[in-house]
C-alpha cells in the first residue's frame, strides 16, 4: 500500500538508541522494561503512518550483543487462558511464538519468569513445555501487601524471597504478552539483589505510547487511552514530575499510580549519591523518544483519529461477543466525543453498508439466501485512495468478493475477466456441502486457496497473488461477524479489519 508517512522509523531509531545507551552507560546494568509488543507492533504503525512493524526488533539488533530478552507471565493469566487480541493466542501461547520468531532473528530469550505462582497446575504444565525446549523458567510467588507495605516489600520478606535471575549481559530486556505479567517487580526485585552482590543496576520503562511530550490530548495519546478503554486506563499529567520540574509531561493513571511505591522502594535500596535516586516521577523512568520520529503531525492526528474510530467499531464487536461490558463502550463514547469523530468517519463501513443494501434489493434465488457487504479501500495512488465492496453470492462471501475485486483493480485486470477457476470453486463447495456445511460460499482462505492454485496455469491470477501484499495496512469493513477462517486470512493479509457485528442469520421465509 502506498500511504502518506507522518513518521520516519530511521530517525526514531538514532534518538532511541542514544537515549537507552545513554541510560546503560550510567549504571552497570539496565533492566529495560518493554511496554506493547516486542515483535510486531500493529497499533504504533497505524497511529504513526512510517513506523515499521519491526521497528523493535530493529532496535534490539542495533543494541548489539549486549543484550538478553526475559520473558515474564503471571500465573493467573495462565489459569484463566488468557488472549492476546491482536494473534488470537493465549498468553503462553504468544510467549512460544515470540521465541520461536525471536530465535529466528538470533535473538534468544534467555529465560521466561512465572509470577504470582501460588502452585497452579497450568503454570506447572506451561513450566514443562517450556523445558522441555530447553528454557529456563523461574516460578515467583506474589508479594503480600505490595501496594501497602513497602518496609516489607524492600525485605527478606518481600524481593528477599524472588528468586534471583542470573543475567551476563549489560542490558536485560524484560518483556511480556499482556499488562499484570509481573515485569515491574521482576525487575525491581533483581535491583534489591543486584544491590546485596555489589552490582549497581537500573531500571527503565520503555513505552511508546503514551508519548510524554506531547499533549495529553493530542490524537496519538488518546488513541493509547481507546487501546486500553477495555482495562480502564486513561492520560493525565505526571504530577510527580510537575512537582520535581515545574514540566507538563503526558503518563497514564496506572504508571502514575505505581510510581508511589516504587518510589518509597528506591529510597529504600539506594544509598545517597546512587544515580537510581535521581529518577523523580514516572516520566524519568522512561526512555520513549517516539516524538522525533515524527515528521508530519497532521498525518499522525489523522491517523490516530482513524485508529480510535476502529477501536469503537473493535469494542462494540467485542460486546456482542460478550468480552467487554457498557463502560468500555460509554468510554469509547467519552473518547469519540473528545476527537469530533463519528463512526460514520470510517468510509468503508458506509460503502459496505451500500453494498448490504444493494444486495438486500435483489430478488432470492434461494430461500435461505443471506445479505451481507463488504469493503476495502486500496491505494494505487499515495493520495488517491479506491473502495472496492462485495456483496454475498452463492459462490463467494461479501468478504471475499470485495477481496477478489480489490486485488483484481490493483493488478489491472478488468472487472468481467474470472481469475478463479470454476473447477475448483465447484469442488471446494461440493466438499463443504458433503461435509454438512450449511452455507457453501467461499470464504477469505478458500478464495486464497483457489487462488493459489488457479495461479498455475491463469496468469491473471497469478497477477492477482503478485499484488496482494499491496493490501497490508488496506482498510475493510464488513456489515457481519465472520467465521474465524476468514479473519484470520484476513489479519495474515495485514487488513485493517472492523466490522458492524450483525450476526449471520439464513432468512429462510
Amino acid at each position: 500500500m502506498i500511504r502518506k508517512k507522518g513518521f520516519d522509523t530511521s530517525r526514531y531509531l538514532s534518538a532511541q538508541i542514544k537515549r537507552i545507551m545513554d541510560r546503560v552507560n550510567r549504571f552497570d546494568k539496565l533492566y529495560l522494561e518493554f511496554g506493547g509488543k516486542l515483535r510486531y507492533d500493529h497499533h504504533a504503525s497505524r497511529v504513526l503512518p512510517g513506523y515499521a512493524l519491526d521497528t523493535k526488533v530493529q532496535m534490539l539488533k542495533k543494541l548489539g550483543n549486549d543484550i538478553e530478552i526475559i520473558h515474564c507471565i503471571s500465573a493467573k493469566d495462565i489459569e484463566r487462558r488468557k488472549i492476546r487480541r491482536d494473534f488470537g493466542l493465549t498468553y503462553e501461547d504468544q510467549i512460544l511464538k515470540d521465541i520461536s520468531d525471536l530465535k529466528q532473528l538470533e535473538l534468544d530469550v534467555s529465560a521466561v519468569i512465572i509470577s504470582r505462582y501460588s502452585g497452579e497446575q497450568t503454570s506447572d504444565k506451561f513450566r514443562q513445555r517450556l523445558a522441555n525446549r530447553g528454557i529456563r523458567v523461574i516460578t515467583n510467588s506474589e508479594i503480600p501487601d505490595y501496594h501497602t507495605d513497602p518496609d516489607k516489600v524492600v525485605s527478606d520478606e518481600g524481593y528477599g524471597k524472588l528468586n534471583y535471575v542470573e543475567t551476563t549481559k549489560k542490558i536485560v530486556i524484560i518483556t511480556a504478552p499482556g499488562p499484570g505479567s509481573g515485569k515491574m517487580s521482576f525487575a525491581m526485585g533483581q535491583i534489591y539483589h543486584d544491590r546485596k552482590l555489589g552490582i549497581t543496576s537500573n531500571l527503565a520503562k520503555f513505552e511508546t505510547f503514551p508519548i510524554w511530550n506531547l499533549s495529553m490530548n493530542h490524537p496519538v495519546n488518546i488513541a493509547y487511552e481507546a487501546a486500553t478503554a477495555d482495562i480502564g486506563d486513561y492520560n493525565c499529567v505526571d504530577p510527580f514530575h510537575k512537582a520535581a520540574y515545574g514540566i507538563d509531561a503526558t503518563n497514564y493513571n496506572r504508571d502514575v499510580e505505581n510510581f508511589s511505591i516504587i518510589k518509597k522502594i528506591i529510597e529504600k535500596i539506594t544509598p545517597v549519591g546512587d544515580p537510581l535516586a535521581d529518577i523523580k516521577s514516572p516520566t524519568d523512568l522512561g526512555v520513549n523518544m517516539a516524538k522525533e520520529g515524527i515528521v508530519d503531525d497532521s498525518v499522525v492526528r489523522q491517523a490516530s483519529i482513524d485508529e480510535i474510530v476502529r477501536r469503537y467499531y473493535q469494542y462494540h464487536r467485542d460486546f456482542v461477543e460478550g468480552n467487554v461490558t457498557h463502560d468500555t463502550l460509554e468510554r469509547m463514547d467519552r473518547i469519540m466525543h473528545l476527537v469530533k469523530a463519528k463512526p460514520d468517519h470510517r468510509v468503508v463501513a458506509i460503502q459496505a453498508n451500500k453494498a448490504l443494501e444493494e444486495s438486500s434489493k435483489k430478488p432470492k434465488i434461494k430461500a435461505t439466501e443471506m445479505h451481507t457487504g463488504a469493503a476495502i479501500e486500496v491505494y494505487p495512488t499515495e493520495d488517491s485512495p479506491i473502495i472496492l465492496t462485495g456483496k454475498r453470492s452463492r459462490i463467494l462471501t461479501s468478504e471475499s468478493a470485495a477481496l477478489l475485486n480489490s486485488v483484481k483493480y490493483l493488478a489491472g485486470i478488468p472487472d468481467e475477466i474470472d481469475v478463479l477457476s470454476p473447477i475448483i470453486i465447484e469442488s471446494i463447495m461440493k466438499l463443504k456441502e458433503q461435509m454438512g456445511v450449511v452455507e457453501c460460499s467461499l470464504d477469505v482462505k478458500e478464495v486464497l486457496d483457489a487462488l493459489a492454485v488457479s495461479g498455475v496455469f491463469n496468469p491473471n491470477a497469478a497477477e492477482c497473488i503478485r499484488v496482494l501484499p499491496d493490501l497490508r495496512g488496506c482498510d475493510m469493513h464488513s456489515t457481519h461477524l465472520v467465521g474465524q477462517g476468514c479473519e484470520r486470512a484476513l489479519k495474515e493479509l495485514g487488513l485493517i479489519f472492523t466490522t458492524d457485528a450483525r450476526i449471520p442469520i439464513i432468512d429462510s421465509s
